[in-house]
């Protein structure tokens, strides 16, 4: 019974984690943090090229688009941090 609640844990815990990195950054820093926002915008236009790339290399880049993918994903999330940071500042 333990290992069957360790393995319905493990796999909620690696499903969250997927769809995370799943979804992709989003531009949602509004026209206040123009320059922020601009950033959004960069990262998010990036990380469709690099879907772009995926797809016409069948998805053969050696892990590196997807770490790439990742790392925007990251970037994103530290914009939207540091535009609330400033929203709290204001």
């Amino acid at each position: 019974m333990k290992n069957l609640l360790k393995g319905v844990a493990l796999f909620v815990v690696l499903t969250t984690a997927l769809l995370t990195f799943a979804q992709g950054p989003v531009v949602d820093i509004g026209r206040r943090h123009g320059n922020l926002q601009a950033a959004q915008e960069y990262i998010t236009a990036a990380y469709q090229r690099i879907d772009q790339a995926q797809a016409d290399n069948h998805g053969q880049l050696g892990g590196h688009a997807a770490r790439a993918k990742e790392l925007l994903t990251e970037a994103d999330a530290e914009l939207r941090l540091a535009a609330d940071v400033a929203n709290q500042r204001r």
